[in-house]
């Protein structure tokens, strides 16, 4: 077992990371207090507290409530670009090289911003977190799955596409949303050559991954965690699979893993029950992620360590699992080979080099 220190150590990919579900508590409390809006907690403490507790309720329409507090101080050009800039300063703590953010800027406009404009204040705080750390970072642009614009969102998204937005997404509760009803929306991004992962097998079973494949283009799918229902398993092997697993396996199809909010959610029973290992030792492409630290009271260093105590992975486990991460990115070919070759790799060399000469 390596320690914690070393795993906080070790550079990281970070590819599922909600823009609102990273929020500081002091932060939310300074804007909150700026712009006379109410908090169920003031004390920073007391209100990472209360979003915990109410994440953790075995449901995702339940734990997705916290977000509404969260965004009230989001929007202003102001906050955002704060909010932003704290996110990779943030994420730099933990050694992440990497970074895809997401965020609905559609939920950002209550306080007279337009969609444009929430973009701009996000891409600036995301290039002002970059100078300050070096973290490079891509931002992927959330349709909301129970509203009727996606196609004006994917459309912005692809006009921020020089300027640092990387992909689209659809976000919210899955019951009674399905992918489909956006085909419009996910059209137009294949037609412009651009990139797509979604929500899909999370509060919603094996139709939701297949809808948002092979009906609406995904290059990754966010969670995925019911792929499982697609098996049958013994232990750790797979005694048979579906063509779906199949196809996902075989044409190397990136699963984005969030282990914690997967058990706040109920997506999964326990961590120990969670079906990343499974996926992982039969050679499915998946990934390590952190989806909302502020609710799901973790990290991605917190991820690498609950998947270190509870499936035993070692460094060369995480190695593999943050190349394929980085090769799973939507940033350019060469962006992606110059930080595997530049900073992944050495990094992990070089923390093998010394654990190799402690022992």
């Amino acid at each position: 077992m390596i320690t914690k220190e070393i795993i906080k150590r070790l550079p990281k990919v970070e590819l599922h990371h909600h823009l609102d579900g990273a929020v500081r508590p002091s932060t939310i409390i300074e804007l909150a207090e700026k712009n006379n809006i109410d908090l169920p907690e003031n004390e920073p403490e007391k209100l990472a507290d209360w979003f915990h507790r109410g994440a953790d309720r075995k449901n995702l329409a339940l734990y997705l409530e916290g977000f509404g507090v969260v965004l009230q101080v989001m929007q202003t050009e102001e906050a955002l670009t704060r909010i932003a800039r704290e996110n990779l300063e943030d994420l730099a703590e933990h050694n992440v090289a990497y970074a895809e953010i997401r965020f609905a800027p559609e939920l950002c406009v209550e306080g007279g911003l337009n969609l444009e404009s929430v973009v701009e204040a996000v891409l600036t705080g995301l290039k002002e977190g970059k100078e300050k750390t070096g973290v490079s970072f891509g931002l992927i642009l959330c349709a909301m799955r129970d509203r009727q614009n996606s196609l004006e969102i994917a459309e912005l998204a692809v006009s921020f596409r020089t300027k640092g937005v990387v992909g689209f997404d659809i976000a919210g509760d899955e019951h009674g949303h399905p992918p489909k009803k956006h085909l419009e929306a996910f059209h137009y991004i294949q037609n412009r050559n651009f990139n797509i992962t979604i929500h899909a097998g999370e509060a919603f079973g094996v139709e939701s991954i297949w809808q948002s494949i092979q009906v609406c283009g995904a290059h990754r799918i966010g969670h995925g965690t019911r792929l499982l229902e697609d098996m049958s398993i013994k232990g750790t092997h797979i005694e048979r699979m579906g063509t779906l697993s199949h196809f996902i396996r075989d044409r190397r199809i990136p699963l984005e893993v969030c282990l914690s909010s997967n058990v706040q959610t109920g997506a999964a029973e326990s961590i120990d029950e969670h079906p990343f290992i499974i996926f992982y030792r039969n050679n499915f492409r998946v990934l390590l992620c952190s989806d909302n630290p502020l609710m799901s009271n973790t990290t991605i260093t917190n991820e690498h360590i609950i998947a270190a105590e509870h499936y035993h992975l070692d460094i060369s486990d995480f190695e593999k699992l943050t190349i394929n991460a980085m090769k799973s990115a939507f940033a350019h070919y060469d962006e992606r080979v110059r930080i595997i070759y530049d900073v992944l790799k050495p990094g992990f060399k070089r923390i093998k080099e010394e654990i190799h000469h402690i022992d």
